[in-house]
């Protein structure tokens, strides 16, 4: 990259700016819809020690060299790795080619993402509008509402198919799809000090305020000390079981962002004077508080709304996912004292939580066309922009089943990828060099022997998920 690049680059202007923008990237719906009623489901604490660990693993490997790899290229994941391959042994070319990966699962996450987005941005309007909260406690229409807004198909072909014959207006979400790209747009065609950062330094503190004043109002419904009691329960046993740890490891894992993209570009716009290891350590304690927030509103919702919490988890139960919050959720803020109120702070939460959250996936991609076809930023975003809703709008009735094939194969792959090119690929001294510059307290010889087991558990999270069909 040229000297001039590098000057003119685009950058965070704050440390805290850059902190709640990779926070802002990892709040995102596993907090809000898988998280806590993983906890339910496993036992509290016996779900949320593995977990911990695992975070604690995570983020002073794969966050700390993900931040590193990007900002030593001042560039996203193809410039990044072609620096990494460039710096052992003069092909560059090679590491590009590869970079390639993580930045197609940052699309196709992007993507699937832009149909969540667009069933939040239609319910934080119809929480706002009351329409939401005139639907009651009836779980008919309450169904009946979210399935009008997420079609189901079998396959692919059958989804695109549905979308041409039905008119792309006539089914789906797709007039709230495409606002919501337009808004994520705008805020990234504005750049990433004035667009990305801006945005986030409003949003994360919004988000953590709403969630804290629902928490408190939650904890004093009748019935909430019932959900208190699954939060704290440990089960000895549960320690030793496989699957506890496998689906803690599953939660954090994917939590955190990992996957070769986002923290890569994020990482590139940081200044040489940032403290990463500092920063991912706080990226990952606030992305644990935001998921505890949200573990400590729904869960006990759920013991309060008189819903089973022993059932919680299973095929008969509340099971994690978007019927949780867009079907179950409903129903148990509608039926609390000032539920209206209650739905509007809980949507407007999570359209922070989804909108910060998507604007990370799609950067790297935009990033990308910036660096390879040297496009203006407003010309790169719209690209991108055209693409995305293009594609969203088609595959609407096939969200879920794409979704599963973007995070359980491409998002672990892009992570060990990115692991690999900067703990075996660049070498040593450089790749600690970068770690340890304007590091308060430099990291030693123990995160070298850390990078090494991410690199595993990025074999075990692809393994894994491609075996029990998920696990994050």
């Amino acid at each position: 990259m040229s000297n001039e690049t590098l000057q003119t680059r685009d950058g965070f202007k704050s440390q805290w700016g850059f902190i709640l923008a990779c926070i802002g990237s990892a709040v995102g719906m596993g907090n809000i819809w898988r998280f806590p009623i993983m906890v339910a489901k496993w036992g509290g604490l016996t779900f949320l020690i593995p977990y911990f660990i695992i975070v604690l693993l995570v983020g002073n490997s794969g966050v700390m060299e993900e931040f590193a790899l990007g900002r030593r290229a001042q560039a996203g994941p193809i410039g990044a790795f072609g620096h990494a391959t460039e710096a052992r042994n003069g092909n560059r070319k090679l590491g590009e080619a590869i970079g390639l990966i993580p930045i197609l699962g940052s699309m196709m996450l992007a993507i699937g993402y832009t149909v969540v987005m667009s069933w939040i941005f239609k319910y934080t309007f119809m929480s706002l509008s009351g329409s939401l909260y005139a639907l009651g406690q009836d779980m008919g229409a309450i169904g009946g509402t979210f399935g009008g807004a997420a079609p189901e198909a079998a396959t692919l072909g059958e989804a695109v198919s549905m979308m041409l014959q039905g008119g792309i207006f006539g089914v789906g979400n797709s007039v709230w799809l495409i606002i919501g790209l337009v808004v994520a747009m705008i805020i990234m065609a504005m750049g990433v000090a004035n667009g990305i950062e801006k945005a986030n330094k409003i949003m994360m503190p919004v988000l953590f305020g709403l969630f804290v004043i629902l928490a408190v109002y939650i904890g004093f419904q009748p019935g909430a000390s019932e959900g208190y009691k699954f939060l704290f329960t440990l089960d000895p046993k549960g320690l030793v079981n496989p699957q506890v740890w496998i689906y803690a490891f599953g939660q954090a894992f994917f939590s955190l962002s990992v996957a070769g993209n986002g923290s890569v570009i994020y990482g590139s716009y940081l200044p040489k004077d940032e403290d990463i290891p500092a920063s991912a350590r706080r990226v990952a304690l606030f992305d644990t508080l935001a998921a505890l927030l949200a573990a400590f509103v729904i869960i006990p919702a759920i013991g309060a709304s008189g819903f089973s919490l022993a059932g919680v988890g299973t095929p008969d139960g509340i099971t994690p996912g978007p019927g949780l919050m867009f079907v179950y959720l409903v129903n148990i803020l509608n039926g609390m004292p000032g539920g209206r109120i209650i739905g509007i702070i809980f949507y407007v939460a999570v359209l922070f939580a989804g909108l910060s959250s998507i604007v990370n996936l799609y950067e790297a991609p935009v990033a990308t066309m910036q660096e390879q076809f040297k496009l203006k930023r407003g010309p790169a975003v719209a690209v991108i922009g055209i693409i995305g809703v293009v594609v969203a709008l088609l595959i609407q009735p096939w969200t879920s089943q794409w979704m599963d094939v973007v995070s359980i194969y491409i998002c672990p792959l892009g992570a060990g990828l990115a692991a690999i090119m900067f703990f075996f690929v660049l070498p040593r001294k450089e790749a600690l060099e970068e770690v340890n510059h304007g590091a308060k307290k430099p990291v030693g010889k123990w995160f070298e022997y850390l990078g090494y087991l991410f690199i595993a558990m990025c074999v075990v999270a692809l393994v894994a998920g491609a075996a029990l069909g998920g696990i994050g």
